[in-house]
Order: C-alpha cells, then structure tokens, then sequence
C-alpha cells in the first residue's frame, strides 16, 4: 500500500516541479538540448502537459494504494493499464511541442521522423514487457515432483529437496503482508518475495483469493504455494507428506 501511495505523492511533486516551478531542467531531453534547439521549444506548454500527466497518474497510484489496502488488489490491472496508456500518448503528444521536429503549421520537418525510432522503440518494448509479466504472474502455479524433491515452475521458481525440507502444513489463511519486496503481485496473483507479519521475508505463489495454502519450510526459509482450485492444492500437500515420509524412511 505505502509503495503505491509514496510513488503517486512522487509523481505529483514532479509535476508540481515542471509545471509549477518551471523546473525545466528536469525534463529529459530537452535539458540536454543546445541552447538554439531549446529556443524552438514550447517549453511552457510541455512543463504543463507533463504537470497534468504527473497529477492524474500520481491520483491513479494513490487510489490504488488506498484501495490494495481496503482489499481490493484487483484495482492494480486497470491502474497498470491507464498508466501504460497515458505514458505512450505523453511520448507521442510532447513531440508536438517541439519546433526542431514539427513547423509553424503542426507538419514533421523532413527527416525529424528519426527522431521517433528510439522512443518509440522503448514504448514498444515497454508495452511487450509488461504484457509478457502480466500474462505470466496471471498464470497457475505449476508444480512437479522429481526424484530429488519437489519443483515450482516459472518466475522465482526453484526446487525444494526432500531433505531440505523441515516441515509442511496447510492453512486456510495467509498471514498479513506488509509489503512485496521482489516479487509480482498481480490482482490476487501473488508471485515472489514479500514480508509478512510473524514470519518475515517469505516466497509466495499464490491466489490470495483460493484457499488452502502450504507452508514449506525448508533450510532457506518459507515458501507459501496453491493452485487454482483446493482438491489441487490438497493433492500437491498429500504427495509433499509422501515424499517427506519416503525419503526419511530410506534415511
């Protein structure tokens, strides 16, 4: 919540600085322009579109914050969504206020089409980028069992030995999280590292929202998995207690 709610204050006190204060230097590209180029800038006007940008998407991240927080972590795909969209119409529309690539009459200037290759290129990739991490934390937790343990696909992935293992249980609760601190968290989709209350920094793959859940405990912490559905999600419990119980017997 507090992340969402610092960033969105962040964004509003950038625009504050460009629009507000004229703070001019901040904008990127044009602090590095030569002083002739920076002449056919309408600087003015740029400062404010980038100020509205930076208040609207500062709201949007603030709102989303209050609403992650009231438990509403659906709210994070549309904020994600506006954000992308408005960041590729500021890219695309603040090309209009510089003279260097369009003349009086609002036409490119031959040749000044180059100037759109890299960041357009940038939002492109941007754009693939997080469409490819949506699509991905979206995705059911996979999990396998090999002869060495048992194995979580996908991001932040890994196998868990059998004797690496100290304990296993299941609950129909996640402790409170307190923050992501390198992990996705997409709508209940939670995938990564978070801190937790009690627990401390643990791994999660889960669906916040389908109950019952794993603890695995093991020589490198706790990492907390489910599936989409709890016959699933009691079946990888019960073939976990299997392999536990296989391996300490052979032991």
């Amino acid at each position: 919540m507090w992340f969402y709610i610092i960033l969105g204050a962040f964004f509003i006190f950038v625009g504050l600085t460009v629009h507000v204060f004229r703070w001019y230097f901040l904008i990127s590209g044009y602090n590095t322009m030569p002083k002739e180029k920076k002449a056919n800038v309408d600087v003015k006007g740029l400062g404010r579109m980038i100020g509205i940008y930076s208040y609207i998407n500062g709201g949007v991240l603030i709102a989303m914050g209050l609403l992650n927080a009231l438990g509403l972590k659906h709210a994070l795909i549309p904020a994600i969504v506006f954000i992308s969209i408005s960041t590729v119409y500021l890219l695309i529309k603040a090309q209009k206020y510089d003279g260097n690539i369009y003349d009086e009459n609002g036409k490119l200037r031959e040749g000044a089409w180059k100037q759109f290759i890299f960041p357009v290129g940038v939002v492109v990739a941007a754009i693939i980028f997080v469409a490819v991490l949506m699509f991905f934390s979206s995705q059911q937790t996979k999990v396998t069992f090999i002869d060495d343990g048992v194995q979580i696909h996908g991001m932040y992935g890994d196998i868990y030995a059998w004797d690496s293992i100290k304990s296993v249980k299941m609950a129909e609760e996640l402790p409170a999280i307190e923050r992501r601190t390198n992990g996705s968290a997409l709508g209940p989709n939670l995938k990564g590292y978070f801190r937790v209350k009690e627990l401390g920094t643990v791994k999660l793959f889960v669906n916040t929202e389908k109950p019952p859940f794993i603890y695995l405990e093991t020589d490198d912490g706790v990492t907390i998995l489910n599936l989409n559905n709890e016959d699933e999600t009691k079946e990888i419990y019960e073939k976990i207690l299997e392999g536990i119980k296989r391996t300490s017997d052979i032991g």
